[in-house]
């Protein structure tokens, strides 16, 4: 089994040391480093990449978000997940806007971090009950009757099934099945950044702004099938 490095960003003392704790003892997880402030995480960013940034989002010098995204600018391949207090719809969209692929509340989740970790590192989501229902419910049409809903919904599925190239069906078909970017340029033969170009394509052809919205939003409309 694989075994991945961990950057910790968490301000609160007690609650870092407790998912120290449960890093440190968790087989094949190792702690790159601990981080109490964006400055600090910054720093721990510059010196090298862990396989996953985990962050909570309200932070003494700014937000965790800027940092996760600060952090995939440098490392596209990496992970990141937020641990937070904070459910509310605004930070949910704005991480998984910034490549977060996990989002945890800190009330169901601190001593299941390690098990969250493997599963992004797998390709899965790692998502908090309460979190998932509200995406559920945000991404839920109510604005047109069922059988108008359901004809516009299949005209816009083909539309941008047919307006996908055959190079970003590849492409989208190996970030459902949890690959990353490095890894799909080395299977396509290509560079990192020509897939980067793809899935800038994909994420504005299926008007989202993240992998996990792509991946819902290509099952939800039969592109793929998982």
């Amino acid at each position: 089994m694989a075994s991945y490095s961990v950057l910790l960003l968490e301000d609160e003392k007690p609650t870092r040391q407790r998912l120290v704790h449960v890093i440190e003892k968790t087989p094949h997880l190792s702690l790159f480093a601990e981080a109490s402030t964006c400055a600090e995480a910054k720093i721990a960013l510059a010196r090298g990449k862990p396989d996953i940034l985990v962050a909570d989002i309200n932070l003494p010098d700014g937000c965790g978000i800027a940092i996760i995204r600060h952090a995939l600018d440098q490392y596209s391949d990496m992970e990141a997940m937020v641990i937070t207090v904070c459910g509310d719809e605004k930070n949910v969209v704005d991480a998984l806007e910034a490549g977060a692929t996990g989002y945890l509340l800190k009330n169901q989740a601190l001593d299941d971090i390690g098990d969250a970790i493997f599963a992004l590192m797998r390709g899965e989501t790692a998502i908090s009950p309460k979190v998932a229902r509200f995406l559920l419910k945000r991404f839920k049409k109510k604005t047109t009757p069922k059988q108008d809903r359901e004809a516009l919904a299949r005209s816009h599925n083909d539309d941008v099934e047919f307006s996908l190239t055959v190079r970003e069906h590849e492409v989208l078909s190996l970030i459902s099945k949890g690959y990353r970017y490095n890894e799909i340029a080395d299977s396509l033969g290509v560079s990192i950044n020509t897939i980067r170009a793809h899935i800038r394509n994909i994420y504005k052809k299926l008007s989202v702004g993240s992998r996990s919205e792509a991946v819902f939003e290509a099952t939800k409309m039969g592109i793929l099938t998982l």
